[in-house]
């Protein structure tokens, strides 16, 4: 059939291939849905073009983060059982699927198809792309898994780096009106319309780039000189595996669960609010002129740090252990939030330093987690774990916003609010951190009731990759 190079049997790697071809592969996935951060650049545009509230359009991201939850968390089983290939095809079709309609809504005035296609579609894209090169990467680099997660997963922190420029470019070429280096200039609506036109074909091919090269290792397959008695030997580090319907049922993945809503909710307390806190902290020193120019700059430096630290810190959990580099993103947040509240005013490069230290915590907490289950749970359904894990992701995609909103909106009006008036709001995500901290030093190995036989896990492999006589699975 026209489809059958998606099957899994037609991905097994041959003698010889290099696993290192495989982090690029995902790294197009994670690059492209990655644009999901970039939602500013026309946010404007499109209250502008529908006549609404920011409100109205922030429901775009909020529906499309809720399904980046929902679908990995469903979809996580079928994501395995199916193969890399599969669902990176799937995700591909979602995402790209989601921009066309959405520009379909902006260019008929019509708000409900854009939160159906960028929102809805377009969240399932995210959800399953997110989650289909995890469980190959781990598979592939059982060794060094923090870094084959983190070279991957920065590419989600980092998509927004080539999203917003491009995005800029395209509505200044669909536009003549609009001038991508003015800060309150708005792009005509049916400049975004051609925008997501552009963008759902451009990432489309770019996501089939990583489909036609993603492969999984043979069964049995190991690295050279890669020895599991090691890795084993470190502490939470198990040889066995449980299931998708086990995990959720161990106390160990809903303590994980709260370690990564209170780093995530604690980490957009900083990415919601970076923009006006960078433009007050210049307005109250009396510089208001380059305020919105200043605020532009420290979004895009958040950028880089969120991204560096999904690498950096992924990759350094592979030597530190997996519950120590927690205890560092919790433990010393906590620090730098407090510091952040008292002397994040006295000077700007305090401020930045304090920022970007903060976000890369929280890049760093979404790469390592993958790894982290890896260990709690092994490699037989991580990938399915880690789908049901990112509904974490979600609940604080609503919780932070609320909580940091719900603090200023008592202040005061936006545009009017000092430094001081982002306290309150700073000291509560250090007790959001410190719940986290407590369910971080709580984690113990799982039990092994939970465990799955071997010989459970071994027929599951050989059934992944069998060929049925229609030549499909």
């Amino acid at each position: 059939m026209a489809l059958s190079f998606l099957d899994r049997e037609h991905t097994v790697a041959g003698p010889g291939y290099s696993r290192w071809l495989i982090p690029p592969a995902a790294l197009a996935i994670h690059l492209c849905i990655g644009q999901a951060y970039a939602t500013s650049v026309y946010k404007n545009a499109l209250v502008a073009h529908f006549d609404t509230s920011l409100t109205a359009i922030g429901v775009i991201f909020s529906i499309a983060i809720v399904m980046l939850g929902l679908s990995a968390a469903v979809m996580g089983t079928w994501v395995e059982r199916a193969g890399p290939r599969a669902a990176m095809f799937t995700a591909a079709c979602f995402w790209g699927a989601g921009f066309l309609i959405a520009s379909l809504g902006v260019a008929t005035t019509q708000l409900w198809l854009v939160y159906l296609g960028y929102g809805f579609f377009g969240g399932i894209g995210l959800g399953i792309g997110y989650i289909s090169p995890v469980s190959t990467l781990i598979k592939w680099f059982p060794d060094r898994p923090g870094l084959a997660t983190g070279m991957a997963i920065m590419g989600f922190g980092g998509g927004a780096l080539i999203a917003s420029p491009l995005s800029r470019q395209l509505m200044a070429l669909y536009d003549p009106d609009y001038d991508a280096s003015v800060a309150s200039s708005v792009a005509s609506g049916d400049a975004v319309a051609k925008l997501f036109l552009t963008l759902g074909v451009v990432y489309f091919v770019v996501m089939m780039f990583g489909v036609f090269n993603v492969k999984v290792p043979a069964p049995g397959w190991r690295p050279a000189g890669f020895d599991p008695a090691k890795l084993e030997a470190k502490p939470l580090v198990t040889s066995a595996n449980v299931s998708a319907s086990n995990a959720i049922k161990t106390p160990q993945f809903w303590l994980l669960w709260t370690v990564l809503f209170c780093n995530v909710t604690a980490g957009i307390g900083i990415l919601e609010q970076a923009s006006p806190m960078i433009q007050d902290f210049f307005r109250e020193g009396g510089e208001s002129s380059v305020a919105v120019t200043a605020a532009t700059a420290f979004v895009g430096l958040l950028s880089l740090f969120n991204m560096a630290g999904r690498f950096v810190w992924s990759s350094t959990s592979d030597f530190l252990g997996r519950k120590p580099t927690y205890v560092m993103y919790l433990g010393v947040g906590m620090i730098l939030y407090v510091l952040l509240a008292v002397a994040g005013h006295s000077a700007t490069a305090v401020f930045v330093l304090l920022a970007g230290i903060i976000i890369s915590f929280y890049g760093g907490g979404f790469a390592t987690v993958p790894a982290y289950l890896r260990d709690l749970f092994g490699t037989y359904q991580v990938g399915a774990i880690h789908g049901r894990l990112l509904t974490a992701w979600s609940a604080a995609g609503v919780a932070g916003p609320l909580i940091i909103n719900g603090f200023l909106d008592a202040r005061g009006k936006p545009g009017e609010l000092e430094y001081a008036d982002y306290r309150a709001a700073l000291f509560t995500m250090v007790g959001v951190l410190a719940i986290g901290f407590v369910a971080n030093l709580l984690i113990r190995p799982v039990a092994e009731r939970f465990h799955e036989s071997a010989d459970h896990t071994d027929a599951f492999a050989e059934a992944a990759t069998s060929t049925s006589p229609s030549g499909r699975r």
